[in-house]
C-alpha cells in the first residue's frame, strides 16, 4: 500500500512537472511573451501550479475544519494539538481568519491544521468565500456539527462534498447528550445522503464522536470528617477516536489524496488557463478557421483525383486543430491532433462522416468526368459543378472541424500521458475499496 501511494504521489509530480515545463517552453519560446496580455492573465494560475507542485514536494497534508458558527471547530483542533492555542469562545465568529498550525501526531506524517471561521457568519460572507477557499486547498476535510444536523449545515455539507475531497463528519459536543439521544443522532447523520441522489450514506470512519471542550461538571466531594461540598471539575477530553482515525486515513492513504488533491487543482488551473486563452485570441481563432476552410475548399475542389482530394482534405483538418492548438499555446503532437480530428467525426453526429461520403461521390464523379471530358463541354461543366459541390462540401466540413476542435482543445487540455485528468482516473482505477479516496470516484468520474 505505501510503495502504490508513493507512485500515486510520484505521478502527481511528474504531471506538474511536465505542465510547468510546457508553459515553460512557451514563454521561451516567445509564444507567451508575444502576448503580454495574456501573460497577466493566467499568472495567478501559473503561480497557483508552482505552489501546488511545492505543496506536493513538501509531502505536507493540510486537514481544514468547517462548520457553522459556536460549533467547536477551533476547540476540536485545539484538543488534537494537546494545547489551546487556537481562540475559543461563547460568542459567535471568534475564528475571523483561516489559521493554519503544524501538528505532529506520530510517525513521519506532517500535516496542517486548518482553522476557518463560520460558514453561516452574519455579514462574513468575504470570510465564507475564504473558507471555501480553504476548502479547496485541503485534502481532507473535518466538518464539525454538535447535534441534529441543521439544514443550512446540509447545504454546507452537500457543498462541501461536491468539492471532490474526502470528509470526516465530526459530533462534538456529545457530554451534552445522553448515550440514547447520541445513539439517535449517530443514526440520523449515517443517514445523511440517504434522500440525495449526489451523496452517499457515510461509512462508520466517516463519522465520530467527540467532546472537544467538555462542559464542567459539579462533583459532590465527602471529606473524612463527614463534611460535604461541591466543586466544579472539566471533564477530560474525547478526541482520542478522531485522532485514531485522521491517522489510520493518512497512513491508509494520506499520500494518494495528497496527489489527487494536487491534480485536482492543476486540472483546475489548466482550465482557467485554456478559457482565457480561447475567450482572448477568439477572433484570431476565427480568422485561422476561415482560412482553412476556403484552403480545403480549394484543394478538395479542385484536386482532379478522388482519393488524393479525400486525403488532402484530411490534411488540411490535421493542420487546422495544430495550428489551433498554437495558437492557444496547448500541447499537442500530430497523433494528438488525429485523435482529435477521429473523436470530432465520430461524435458530429454522422455529419462530417457524410461529408466524406459525399465527397467520395463527388470526387469520383467529377474524376470521371476529367477523364472523359476531351472537348466535351457538357462533361466539362459536369465537372466543374461537381468541384464546386465537393469545394463547398469540404468546407463546411473544416468549419465544423475547426470549431468543435475549440471546444476540445478547451475542455481536453488536462488530457494527454501524463495530463491531469488522466493521472487522476489512473489513481482511481488503482485504490481499494472501503477507502475514503474509493468513494470519491464517483464525484470524480472514475
Amino acid at each position: 500500500m505505501r510503495n502504490l501511494q508513493e507512485t500515486h504521489l510520484n505521478r502527481a509530480r511528474a504531471s506538474l512537472r511536465q505542465t510547468l515545463s510546457w508553459y515553460g517552453y512557451l514563454r521561451k519560446s516567445g509564444q507567451l511573451a508575444s502576448n503580454p496580455e495574456l501573460v497577466g492573465l493566467v499568472k495567478p494560475e501559473l503561480e497557483a501550479l508552482s505552489t501546488t507542485l511545492n505543496k506536493l514536494d513538501s509531502n505536507i497534508i493540510k486537514i481544514a475544519a468547517f462548520g457553522l458558527v459556536s460549533r467547536g471547530k477551533s476547540a476540536v483542533l485545539n484538543a488534537l494539538l494537546e494545547d489551546k492555542i487556537l481562540q475559543t469562545g461563547p460568542l459567535n465568529g471568534v475564528t475571523q481568519w483561516p489559521r493554519s498550525v503544524r501538528w505532529q501526531p506520530g510517525g513521519k506524517v506532517q500535516v496542517e491544521l486548518i482553522d476557518t471561521p463560520g460558514l453561516d457568519e452574519i455579514e462574513g460572507e468575504s470570510r465564507a468565500n475564504m473558507a471555501r477557499e480553504v476548502a479547496r486547498q485541503a485534502d481532507l476535510i473535518l466538518f464539525v456539527v454538535s447535534g441534529d444536523i441543521t439544514r443550512t449545515e446540509y447545504q454546507a455539507l452537500l457543498d462541501l462534498r461536491q468539492s471532490q475531497k474526502p470528509l470526516i463528519l465530526v459530533f462534538n459536543k456529545i457530554d451534552l447528550y445522553p448515550d440514547t439521544d447520541r445513539a439517535a443522532i449517530y443514526e440520523n447523520l449515517q443517514q445523511l445522503g440517504a434522500g440525495n441522489p449526489q451523496a452517499q450514506p457515510l461509512l462508520p470512519d466517516e463519522i465520530v464522536m467527540v467532546a472537544a471542550e467538555p462542559a464542567p461538571m459539579e462533583v459532590r466531594v465527602e471529606w473524612p470528617d463527614g463534611r460535604v461540598s461541591y466543586e466544579w471539575e472539566t471533564p477530560p477530553t474525547q478526541v482520542e477516536e478522531l485522532k485514531q482515525t485522521i491517522l489510520n486515513i493518512l497512513n491508509r492513504e494520506g499520500r494518494s489524496l495528497l496527489a489527487l488533491n494536487a491534480l485536482i487543482q492543476a486540472r483546475e488551473a489548466e482550465t482557467a488557463i485554456a478559457q482565457k486563452t480561447v475567450d482572448l485570441r477568439e477572433q484570431e481563432a476565427e480568422n485561422i478557421i476561415w482560412q482553412f476552410t476556403k484552403y480545403k475548399a480549394l484543394v478538395v475542389g479542385l484536386n482532379p483525383i478522388a482519393v488524393l482530394d479525400i486525403l488532402g482534405g484530411t490534411i488540411a483538418d490535421l493542420l487546422l486543430i495544430r495550428a489551433l492548438a498554437r495558437l492557444y499555446g496547448l500541447p499537442i503532437t500530430s497523433y494528438e491532433a488525429g485523435k482529435i480530428l477521429k473523436t470530432i467525426l465520430l461524435s458530429s453526429g454522422g455529419l462530417l462522416l457524410s461529408e466524406l461520403g459525399s465527397s467520395l461521390l463527388f470526387g469520383l464523379g467529377k474524376s470521371t468526368a476529367a477523364l472523359t471530358s476531351g472537348d466535351n463541354p457538357v462533361n466539362i461543366t459536369a465537372s466543374f459543378g461537381s468541384a464546386i459541390a465537393q469545394g463547398g462540401i469540404a468546407g463546411y466540413g473544416a468549419y465544423a472541424v475547426g470549431k468543435a476542435a475549440q471546444v476540445y482543445l478547451q475542455q481536453g487540455c488536462t488530457w494527454g500521458q501524463l495530463g491531469a485528468n488522466t493521472v487522476i482516473q489512473e489513481i482511481l482505477s488503482q485504490v481499494e475499496p472501503n477507502t475514503i479516496v474509493y468513494r470519491l470516484r464517483q464525484e470524480l468520474g472514475g
